[in-house]
């Protein structure tokens, strides 16, 4: 670009010394950004699927760690468009869920919370009026501009990604169960000669997931053809509905009596409730998505979730700070327990505080049992017997939740 400006040499090297601080970010800088970047009304449909909300995490962390690097290298040049295949993954991603050019949002809300950052680094590095100025007025063009290019580009790869998807078999399959989820009048047996699965009968619905990046294609479609081998019927339909994730749905009555799956350890499963025809096809999947969605937001180690495991939880977290207020107030220091003592109190009370079924369930003595549950007494703010339900409820919750959060 011919009539891109020449800082002066002082700028330049202002502009390469705030870019090596902007490098190293800390960590309540990207929570900023990334809450900033989902938090619009248009962002709803990407901050509630945690494929799309994870990929636009990384493309945002990713496009300013790009700027700042070109300007360590060359301070002050237009910074070209970072078109990497995690990039390109999350434009396949949106046109794959149906959303369009306004899912693109997230660039612009992360760039204002960059640009405020950027600032009280820019006044770190001079007190000179003038020199603040320029250096102010130099990075303005180079992060909007950087921005603007970043969006064109993604535009056009959406524009190609579309084109492609409604080229085929897979994309006419696609858009049929679009069609169904929404509730449109298609007749049963045209929806089931599309799709090549019949809507009449039961049906569980699965999602099917990995972070961006962490697994294959092949991978997800492997997972998928273990589940599908536990049925009785076998018969599966799946859609693809992003590079890292799989809707499924499986013609059978029961939710695969599968709780782990070693040979593919980056892989989810969500699974929806059983249910019947049309009506079954929807509320299940929907389910199966709700159950993904709170898996990812209590950052929660399982890797196969039914939804009537999180049933429960998922109305005991709408409200987060909430949410932590009870298990605070209801756990007290048994919240912070060994593992041990805290599992030993959910199955007790799971076993109907019967402490011999107690013993057999965890292939422990009664007497390390009672032990147990005379610890947990004590940590607990009030006596278990008391407060049961509250505590039954707050374990959990606490159950789904990493260690690291207890």
């Amino acid at each position: 670009m011919s009539d891109w400006p020449h800082p002066s040499q002082r700028i330049r090297e202002l502009l390469r010394r705030g870019a090596e601080i902007a490098l190293s970010p800390p960590e309540e800088w990207i929570e900023e950004m990334h809450d900033a970047a989902l938090g619009g009304v248009r962002m709803t449909a990407v901050a509630d699927d945690p494929v799309l909300a994870e990929g636009a995490r990384r493309t945002n962390i990713a496009n300013m760690l790009h700027w700042a690097a070109a300007n360590v290298r060359d301070p002050g040049r237009r910074v070209p468009v970072n078109l990497t295949g995690e990039v390109l993954d999350t434009a396949r991603d949106l046109v794959r869920r149906g959303l369009g050019e306004s899912s693109l949002d997230s660039y612009r809300t992360a760039q204002s919370v960059a640009w405020r950052r950027w600032m009280d680094i820019c006044f770190s590095l001079t007190d000179d009026p003038a020199e603040l100025r320029e250096l102010l007025e130099v990075s303005s063009l180079s992060i909007s501009t950087f921005i603007d290019d970043t969006v064109s580009a993604m535009s056009e790869r959406m524009e190609s990604e579309r084109a492609d998807l409604t080229r085929g078999t897979h994309a006419e399959r696609r858009q049929t169960v679009a069609l169904l989820l929404e509730g449109a009048p298609i007749p049963a047996g045209r929806a089931t000669a599309q799709l090549g699965y019949r809507l009449n009968g039961p049906h569980v619905a699965a999602v099917i997931w990995a972070d961006a990046g962490a697994t294959t294609a092949q991978e997800l479609e492997a997972v998928a053809d273990i589940i599908t081998k536990t049925t009785t019927r076998r018969e599966r339909l799946t859609v693809v509905a992003s590079a890292g994730a799989l809707w499924v749905w499986l013609s059978t009555s029961e939710v695969p009596p599968i709780r782990r799956i070693p040979d593919h350890p980056t892989v989810r499963v969500a699974f929806g409730h059983p249910g019947d025809d049309l009506d079954g096809f929807r509320r299940s999947h929907f389910q199966a998505l709700a159950t993904q969605r709170l898996v990812a937001q209590l950052a929660s180690p399982q890797l196969v979730t039914r939804y009537e495991d999180v049933r429960l939880v998922a109305l005991l977290t709408a409200d987060p700070t909430a949410t932590d207020e009870f298990v605070a107030d209801t756990l007290g220091h048994l919240a912070a327990a060994d593992p041990d003592t805290v599992e030993t109190v959910r199955t007790w009370i799971a076993e109907q505080c019967n402490t011999s079924r107690t013993a057999e369930c965890l292939y422990a003595h009664r007497n390390t049992v009672i032990r147990r549950l005379a610890r947990a007494e004590e940590l607990l703010p009030r006596p278990i017997g008391e407060n049961l339900v509250d505590v039954a409820a707050a374990l959990e919750v606490l159950r789904w939740r990493p260690t690291d959060r207890r």
